[in-house]
C-alpha cells in the first residue's frame, strides 16, 4: 500500500466523507431511490421503458451515434431508426454524417444503400484503447504460451495444418482449434498494439529533449 493512500475508508471510496452535520438526518431507504427519470408506472413492458429512459437520458444523435458503433453487419437506415428510437429521416441524415465524419461506411443492399461502422475506424480505436492498457508485455506472452502449447499438441505451427490435416478431428479438437485461431488474432492485435504504444513513447521522449534543450538554450 502506498504511503498517501486513504486509510480511514474503502481504497475506491471518497477521501473526504461528510461529517454529521451534512449527513441526512434519515436513512435511505429503497423508496427513496429513484434509479430512472422516467416513471415507471406508465409501462408494463421492461424494453419500452428502457427505450423510454434511452430518450430521455440521451439525445437523437447520441444514440443513432451509439447504435452505429455496435453495427458490425450493414443494416438498412429504417432498421437503425428503430433501434435507436428516431424517425427514419432523421435516422438517415444523422448516418450521412457519421459518414462524412469517417465514423460509418455504406454499402449497397438489393433494397438500398446500407450502413455499418466504419471498419478500419472501429479497428484503429481498438488498437490505440488496448495501446493505452497496462499489462500488454504480460498479455503477449500468456497468448504467445497458449499458441506454443497448440503447436506443441498437435506438432505443426498453424491450426489450418490441423484442419488440412487426415487426423479425425472430435470436438475437443474442433474447440482447440477454434480457440487457437483466437489466439493467433488476438496476439496479431497485441502485437499491432504494442508498436503503438512503443511510438507513442518515443515521441513522447522526443518532444521532451526537445523541450529541455529548448529550455537550455540562451535567449539572443
Amino acid at each position: 500500500m502506498s504511503d498517501d493512500a486513504p486509510t480511514d475508508g474503502p481504497p475506491d471510496g471518497p477521501e473526504v466523507f461528510p461529517d454529521s452535520a451534512e449527513a441526512p438526518e434519515q436513512p435511505l431507504n429503497a423508496a427513496d431511490i429513484a434509479p430512472f427519470t422516467t416513471d415507471t408506472d406508465e409501462y408494463d413492458d421492461i424494453n419500452e421503458l428502457a427505450t423510454a429512459e434511452w430518450k430521455a437520458t440521451t439525445t437523437a444523435d447520441e444514440r443513432i451515434r451509439a447504435v452505429i458503433s455496435r453495427t458490425a453487419t450493414a443494416k438498412m437506415a429504417s432498421e437503425i431508426a428503430d433501434i435507436a428510437a428516431v424517425s427514419e429521416s432523421k435516422a438517415r441524415s444523422a448516418l450521412k454524417s457519421l459518414v462524412d465524419e469517417g465514423v460509418a461506411e455504406t454499402t449497397q443492399g438489393a433494397s438500398g444503400t446500407l450502413y455499418r461502422r466504419d471498419s478500419d475506424r472501429h479497428l484503429i480505436e481498438q488498437l490505440h484503447r488496448l495501446a493505452s492498457s497496462g499489462g500488454l508485455l504480460e498479455q503477449l506472452q500468456a497468448v504467445k504460451a497458449e499458441i506454443g502449447e497448440y503447436q506443441d499438441e498437435y506438432e505443426t505451427d498453424s491450426p489450418e495444418d490441423v484442419l488440412l490435416s487426415d487426423r479425425h478431428l472430435g470436438h475437443e479438437e474442433l474447440t482447440d482449434i477454434s480457440h487457437w485461431r483466437t489466439a493467433e488474432r488476438d496476439l496479431d492485435y497485441l502485437r499491432a498494439a504494442y508498436r503503438i504504444q512503443e511510438a507513442k513513447e518515443r515521441v513522447h521522449e522526443t518532444d521532451n529533449q526537445v523541450g529541455t534543450e529548448s529550455r537550455r538554450r540562451p535567449t539572443q
